[in-house]
């Protein structure tokens, strides 16, 4: 199948622009005419068809997305093939790719976590249904316009068996089936999945540590002049400390990012309730904050309107017998004598106010 262009059809949608290529297919804008909805089909080029590699992982991201049903998940509505090339048919999003957003203005450290709180709810769901990611980084994460984010490309996608919230053991877990090849991108790869060893869900909270990192450090947690310098980093590095950041927002960074499975998160959702804490607490600050400073100033004008009532109080019982006896005389004030300072008030503070 030749390049598609505007007004072409591929199954029984309408091709209307070309939005992306690269080295995983061709993503077009589309119409679905039955259901009058814009759609997003992704082709795999013809040269690329003979490649039982990108068949495969083709093949295997629309069965493995086109399982999953997650508000944090790319929607996959169909899949199909024209003159032997394979398409798939997916939501249209608009927006740009994590990595487009992470050259634009830093992230808050709020931001932050809540984009890394909605990976985590999209992996909830995805190693609920026995399937990892394999390959989460930043291009593959994508930000609508209006703020919500979207795990895309599960071409790497790999079944385990989940046990329930426990991770499986490494008798049940599954390996790539072509031995001692690594696949994903190295930056964000654990050192179980660069050792080519059994892999679970912890594989993919790793990838999520190190996306974070980067979202609250603006440089990736391990680096190097070469794939195999950012491998070795990975193996046997501790990422560059986070600065400006809490002792909690570090605590869940670093225990991501463990070398050993057995010492990170056991779970997706034991992230997505980490995170859940951070950002409750982070809101929490400025409420405690307004509290603290609304207490003392609430006290402040009790204080003022007690005084003032009990003095118009004082005033209105003494003025009848003031009238009656009559003004006193008035007297010059003594100079010569030194003011003496009465202490009205013992309330700590106010000591120097007595006329609030």
């Amino acid at each position: 199948m030749a390049a598609l262009t505007p007004g072409a059809s591929v199954g029984p949608y309408e091709i209307r622009e070309l939005l992306g290529a690269g080295g995983m297919g061709e993503v077009y804008r589309a119409r679905d005419p039955r259901l009058g909805r814009q759609v997003a089909i992704k082709v795999l080029p013809e040269r690329f068809a003979q490649s039982a590699d990108r068949l495969r992982r083709f093949e295997r991201e629309a069965r493995a997305a086109g399982a999953l049903s997650h508000p944090n998940i790319l929607t996959v509505f169909d899949v199909g093939s024209q003159d032997g090339i394979p398409y798939l048919v997916s939501e249209l999003l608009e927006g740009e790719t994590l990595r487009a957003s992470l050259r634009g203005q830093p992230f808050g450290t709020r931001q932050s976590l809540a984009l890394a709180l909605q990976i985590a709810r999209g992996l909830v769901c995805a190693h609920a249904e026995g399937i990892l990611h394999r390959d989460l980084k930043p291009e593959n994460l994508f930000i609508t316009r209006e703020g919500h984010l979207k795990i895309l490309d599960f071409g790497l996608a790999k079944l385990f068996q989940p046990d329930g919230d426990a991770p499986p053991t490494a008798e049940t877990a599954t390996r790539d089936t072509d031995a001692g090849r690594v696949v994903g991108t190295v930056a964000y790869m654990s050192p179980e999945q660069i050792r080519d060893e059994p892999l679970d869900g912890r594989c993919d909270i790793f990838a999520l540590g190190a996306i974070l990192f980067e979202l609250l450090s603006q440089r990736p947690a391990f680096g190097g002049l070469s794939q195999t310098d950012v491998m070795a980093a990975v193996l046997r590095d501790e990422p560059p400390p986070l600065v400006a950041v809490s002792p909690g927002v570090r605590a869940v960074v670093r225990r991501c990012l463990e070398k050993k499975p057995a010492d990170r998160f056991s779970s997706a959702r034991e992230v997505a309730v980490a995170l859940e804490t951070l950002l409750e607490a982070i809101a929490g600050e400025g409420t405690r904050s307004n509290a603290t400073v609304a207490a003392p100033l609430a006290r402040h004008y009790v204080f003022r309107w007690a005084l003032a009532a009990s003095l118009l109080t004082a005033i209105a019982v003494a003025a009848p017998r003031f009238v009656r006896r009559g003004a006193p005389p008035a007297v010059a004030p003594d100079t010569t004598t030194p003011m003496e300072r009465v202490i009205l008030t013992s309330d700590p503070g106010r000591e120097l106010e007595p006329a609030h």
